[in-house]
């Protein structure tokens, strides 16, 4: 036998003996140590700014927990808030939280609650929203009409013939004076004594068609001839030019004209009214002062032909505040009839640019355009003149040949904010900027053209972002007759853009834009997502709403579709990244 078996025998007998002989018991485990969970009504919670609190009830289980409950919020954003009731003793409470002065946005807390010994978490996702309020003050008129543009030269004046159709939504996009800017071989006068209008009325008789059939001509550019090498007009030769401008005028509003090589005359049967004198002077080779001398012997001798035509003065790149060194020459030493200021403003000339840049010169292009305002009162003869931004949009760059760019030197890039989900936030920021500033027309650039400026894909003629976004404003906002504008506050105007308006038949439409950003370093980003509570509860009674969303997800081939809406004294508005609202209240 082993050593220790004896003493195993003596384990076992005296453990048999102490059951009693009924077999082996089992162990005791110690009392489980208390224990709880809670659970939140709803794992978000959604306040505006300068709106009251939010909240969510807390339910708590307990498993033999037994002490004083307090919960913590951490993450919770500057600015806003937490309340805590109930909870101690009871298996139930409420977290209300403030918004106060905190940023829009979406915030991830972490709310922990303990009962002396655990401690248990859970997420809540917060968001804060905007809040607008729009009232019955008014804020003076909005005149601001919408409008296109073409430019015929030999690159592209077969976009009508390859899509005639293309003068319906032409039309139905509803532009008024929609500019014509011959250059190029699009320029009619070939030499001193020979003459084609075949480019150029391949483009704008169709034109003439459409819309108001009466477009702006601007006479951009002087024939090559009158030009030195590096393609600017030379002073000697302003009188060749002010002929020149005066023989259009005879070829579209007083019967055509006889030249050496015979007979021309415009076969559309529409004269045209408004006429520009040359285009951007401070980046083609013109002073101030040249451009003043220009101007003044061009529109008498143009006026001579037909004297009930208008003239558009300036039409000015204004790139780092160009205005004021041009403006002031130009309003001191003008003698001929000015019927529209003009300007031209791009966001950037560098597709590196970012999406913040870019939104942040559209408040500094209001005040170009109550500079331009201001610089008039200093003439009698320009007090009642408006101002029209005859091209606009987000990046001017070009391929000036060979894949180069002409603003920066370096290898072209295409800027696709032209007529991305970027656009729906951009051009509706613009057109409220200018509106609230004065401004009477605003044109983009242009109608048929590639995603960094068309409206129409100028290869399938198909519609891009930016046409359903430009119909809209047209159409939302007609002008004439133009509307009255609202009084509006927004709690966040830094990323939010509201218009509101009072339109003739008394219907009310309030543009909500979200510009906010993803990330300060975006170009072309997708927009920051933002919730946005319009309260429309002093504006009175209505029968009917509908709201109408242009952003990234828009059928491009048809476009947005509107919706009606449940008639409330607050209306939400939702985004998902940058874009664009329209409250029709009727």
């Amino acid at each position: 036998m082993h050593k220790y078996a004896g003493v195993f025998m003596a384990i076992l007998i005296l453990g048999l003996w102490g059951c009693g002989g009924g077999g082996v018991s089992s162990v005791t485990a110690p009392p489980a140590a208390p224990q709880f969970s809670f659970s939140l009504s709803s794992p978000t919670l959604r306040v505006f700014q300068t709106g009251p609190s939010g909240g969510v009830d807390l339910t708590v289980t307990r498993n033999g927990s037994s002490g004083l409950l307090s919960l913590t919020v951490s993450g919770l954003p500057a600015g806003a808030a937490a309340q805590i009731e109930g909870l101690g003793s009871t298996t139930a409470g409420t977290l209300s939280i403030t918004p106060g002065t905190a940023a829009a946005g979406a915030y991830n807390l972490k709310l922990a609650m303990s009962d002396g010994q655990a401690t248990v978490t859970q997420p809540l996702t917060l968001t804060v929203g905007v809040t607008t309020t729009v009232d019955t003050a008014t804020t003076g008129n909005l005149n601001l009409f919408m409008s296109t543009s073409f430019q015929p030269a030999e690159w592209d004046y077969q976009f009508f013939t390859s899509f005639p159709a293309a003068t319906t939504p032409l039309t139905a996009l509803g532009p008024q004076h929609i500019r014509i800017q011959a250059v190029s071989q699009g320029v009619p006068q070939t030499s001193a004594s020979t003459w084609s209008f075949a480019i150029l009325d391949s483009v704008l008789n169709p034109v003439f068609t459409a819309a108001d059939h009466n477009p702006e001509f601007q006479i951009a550019v002087a024939p090559a001839f009158l030009d030195d090498p590096s393609g600017h007009l030379l002073p000697a030769n302003f009188s060749q030019f002010a002929a020149y401008s005066a023989q259009l005028v005879r070829y579209y509003n007083a019967g055509g004209f006889i030249a050496p090589d015979g007979f021309h005359v415009s076969s559309s049967g529409y004269p045209i009214t408004y006429w520009g004198v040359f285009n951007e002077p401070n980046l083609n080779g013109l002073t101030a002062l040249q451009y003043t001398a220009l101007y003044n012997q061009t529109v008498p001798t143009m006026q001579a032909v037909d004297s009930s035509i208008k003239f558009v003065a300036v039409e000015l790149s204004d790139y780092a505040n160009q205005d004021t060194t041009f403006i002031p020459t130009f309003v001191a030493g003008v003698t001929a009839q000015v019927d529209v200021m003009a300007t031209h403003f791009y966001s950037t000339c560098n597709q590196k640019d970012s999406d913040q840049t870019l939104f942040a010169t559209i408040p500094d292009f209001a005040n170009r355009v109550s500079y331009l305002y201001s610089q008039m009162q200093t003439n009698p003869a320009l007090l009642n003149v408006p101002v029209w931004i005859t091209e606009n949009n987000v990046n001017a760059d070009f391929d000036k040949g060979g894949g180069i760019s002409a603003c920066n030197g370096t290898a072209f890039v295409v800027d696709p904010r032209g007529s991305s989900a970027y656009f729906t936030a951009w051009r509706p920021y613009m057109f409220s900027q200018m509106a609230k500033a004065g401004a009477k027309g605003l044109y983009t650039w242009v109608f048929a053209g590639d995603v960094q400026y068309g409206e129409l894909n100028d290869q399938t003629g198909q519609p891009r972002l930016s046409y359903w976004v430009d119909y809209w404003l047209q159409h939302f906002f007609p002008s004439p007759p133009g509307a009255q504008l609202l009084h509006n506050t927004v709690s966040d105007n830094a990323e939010i853009e509201t218009l509101a308006a009072r339109n003739p038949d008394g219907s009310i439409v309030i543009m909500v834009a979200n510009h906010a950003l993803a990330s300060p370093l975006d170009n072309n980003g997708p927009g920051a997502p933002r919730d946005v509570l319009v309260d429309v509860s002093q504006l009175g009674t209505f029968t009917s709403a509908q709201v109408l969303t242009i952003d990234g997800k828009t059928d491009i081939v048809n476009g947005p579709t509107a919706s009606a809406i449940a008639l409330a004294p607050t209306v939400e508005v939702d985004f998902s990244g940058y874009g664009v609202a329209f409250l029709l209240l009727k």
